[in-house]
């Protein structure tokens, strides 16, 4: 009998692993492989063009980040960029879907307009805001429609990024505002009864109800902000055609290691461990607010 248990127990999980072998081959194949495959690169000096070669360097690499100028600049732009964006971008989305929530006459309506700009790919966004931060742009035009002086938004470093964060926020906060709005839809109503009886006005209601009650939800827009804005690149790339500018401006980690990788030569290990670092970054900065997040709810 226990002979007969442990073959159904050895046939079903064959049959599970059969199953779950065409997942698990795209897994290893398009995520373990590459990663596993980055780290290998970044502990060496790489050679792709002509003859292949890879030469041991340890962590020679990672110790030129720090004497790299242009790696601190891409890490500052990109941390200014995360410290202005995420908690704009979170803020937005939740007046948004309070605003939703509140049952406004035309909520429907509303809610396809606000949605709208997730709807649109990135690169379509941004040559659109191209057009409009343009010196013959939509936005200059009304600016010396109303006798107001013209700008150079695009060819301005101390301006440039503030642009994109302005594009970004205005893109990314109707995604996280539907999550908002799923998490507000489930909030019970006695307690923003409980609220009115204890004399909460509408303000109050929204900070010691609503607030509290998505921390869970906040914590994880945040986190999904923190990755994605550490990750910006195509928005940068297409403002400044690839070259970060200008004055480096709008140069940010992954666009820099962009360049490494396909635009100089031999320089593809060093690529791979400014990739690797950033990596460390996003999970340190993930981790530091999934704590903060903890010690809030046991607050």
């Amino acid at each position: 009998m226990k002979q007969t248990l442990t073959k159904k127990m050895w046939r079903e999980t064959g049959s599970a692993y059969l199953f779950l072998s065409p997942a698990l081959f795209v897994l290893l194949l398009f995520i373990i492989g590459p990663i596993v495959f980055a780290v290998f690169l970044a502990f060496h000096k790489v050679q792709l063009l002509g003859a292949t070669s890879f030469e041991f360097v340890g962590f020679d690499n990672f110790t030129r980040i720090a004497n790299d100028t242009r790696a601190k600049i891409a890490l500052w732009n990109t941390l200014k960029y995360v410290v202005i964006v995420v908690p704009c971008q979170t803020i937005l989305a939740l007046v948004l879907a309070a605003t939703l929530n509140a049952g406004l006459k035309g909520e429907r309506f509303f809610r396809i307009v606000y949605f709208l700009p997730t709807l649109t790919s990135s690169a379509v966004l941004t040559l659109i805001f191209m057009w409009m931060y343009n010196q013959n742009g939509l936005i200059n035009h009304v600016l010396e429609a109303v006798g107001l002086p013209t700008y150079n938004w695009l060819g301005d470093p101390d301006v440039a990024l503030n642009a994109i964060m302005i594009m970004n926020i205005w893109s990314t906060a109707p995604y996280f505002m539907v999550i908002y709005l799923a998490a507000l839809q489930d909030i019970p109503d006695s307690l923003y009864e409980a609220a009115e009886l204890d004399g909460a006005n509408a303000w109050q209601k929204f900070w010691h109800v609503t607030v509290p009650y998505l921390r869970p939800v906040t914590s994880f827009v945040v986190i999904m902000g923190l990755i994605g804005t550490f990750q910006l690149f195509d928005q940068s790339y297409i403002f400044s055609a690839g070259s970060g500018g200008p004055n480096n401006s709008t140069l940010t980690v992954v666009l820099l290691i962009y360049q490494y990788a396909f635009k100089t030569l031999g320089t593809m290990g060093y690529a791979a461990a400014l990739a690797f670092a950033l990596a460390i970054i996003i999970l340190i900065a993930t981790l530091l607010q999934r704590k903060l997040s903890k010690e809030e709810s046991l607050y």
